[in-house]
């Protein structure tokens, strides 16, 4: 990091409701098969928040368990991040409802928007925060609730989202270890591509936009495959090239969890085996700014992440916004930085 200091992952927490929607269900709901959906996105399941569960309790429950194995208190935090498309209000942030729920009194808050994209972008602001000294701890939270937004009449979307939470926390590590390099990109040229065309300033709320269902998010899923394939292959060549290492230093590649026939292209791409590569989207489908935080702490907590692993996390998404980070894994704090 340019000779300041070395920042990584302290600790890491996820959350999914406890609902899940199979694609037996999806079945029974919209003109689709379970063979359909596997054999075009690898998607056998998906998990569905309750009525009563908002973004931000999703969230709550994965920061908790990320401060808990942080062995920090909620008091600790100098700031929190919340990447959401999802959020429980337009305002106020999710962040700040996060921020109080946990008890985080010092902690500023904010929300960032960078769909599918937005934990990468989330830590990459958190590291240049401690990296510089103004803050200390930083909690990045990317979760969603997609199920409220997704129609179940169009067979074209709802096969392919749910809903969860994942957490890091991030602070100093020591010398040499944590975020070794970044790579942000956007081109809102292709914004139209993957959207929720209602709900804003441009299309404000109205029985007309209910009507039409431009509340429910929308797809061009060709054009985003294409896009997809060609800015996970390249961002995750930028990372190692800016930290001066090649596809054989990868010890695990931690990607956005969309779809199965993207992460193979980016598999076959970088010559990876399969005990070398995260997925989960079986299991989770495309959870958005919270698919690369839960598939990392799963990755984490079965042990599959070690001491000194060269990770990369790769996403993309709406925006359209693509990102990846290379970590050197370490999860023990910097010499001195007393917690």
């Amino acid at each position: 990091m340019n000779g300041k200091r070395s920042v990584g992952i302290l600790a890491t927490g996820s959350y999914t409701p406890d609902r899940v929607l199979s694609n037996f269900d999806l079945e029974k709901m919209v003109d689709t098969s379970d063979e359909w959906i596997v054999s075009r996105t690898g998607i056998r399941e998906r998990r569905i928040s309750s009525a009563d569960q908002a973004s931000s309790d999703l969230a709550y429950e994965a920061a908790k368990k990320a401060l808990e194995r942080a062995k920090l208190s909620p008091e600790q935090l100098d700031l929190i991040i919340v990447a959401t498309v999802t959020p429980d209000t337009m305002f106020p942030s999710t962040a700040c409802i996060l921020q109080d729920k946990l008890g985080a009194k010092r902690a500023a808050a904010m929300d960032l928007s960078a769909a599918c994209t937005g934990f990468l972008y989330g830590v990459t602001t958190a590291t240049q925060f401690i990296s510089n000294g103004l803050y200390k701890y930083v909690l990045v939270v990317g979760v969603e609730s997609l199920s409220k937004i997704t129609n179940y009449k169009d067979r074209n979307t709802c096969v392919l989202f749910g809903d969860g939470a994942g957490a890091a926390v991030i602070g100093e590590v020591q010398d040499g270890y944590g975020f070794q390099s970044f790579e942000l990109g956007a081109d809102g040229s292709g914004g139209p591509l993957l959207c929720q065309p209602a709900g804003g300033s441009r299309i404000p709320a109205s029985s007309e936009s209910v009507e039409n269902n431009l509340h429910y998010l929308s797809m061009a899923g060709g054009e985003v495959f294409k896009f997809a394939v060609r800015v996970m292959n390249s961002a995750t060549e930028a990372v190692l090239t800016k930290a001066g290492l090649t596809k054989d230093d990868i010890d695990l590649l931690v990607p956005h969890q969309a779809n199965k026939r993207i992460i193979d292209s980016a598999v076959q791409r970088f010559g990876l085996s399969e005990d070398k590569v995260v997925i989960n989207l079986d299991r989770y489908g495309n959870m958005s700014s919270a698919s690369i935080p839960v598939a990392l702490d799963e990755a984490v907590e079965t042990g599959r992440v070690k001491e000194g692993d060269h990770l990369v996390l790769v996403g993309f998404g709406g925006g359209l916004t693509w990102g990846a980070t290379l970590l050197k894994w370490s999860t023990t704090p910097a010499e001195g930085s007393e917690k």
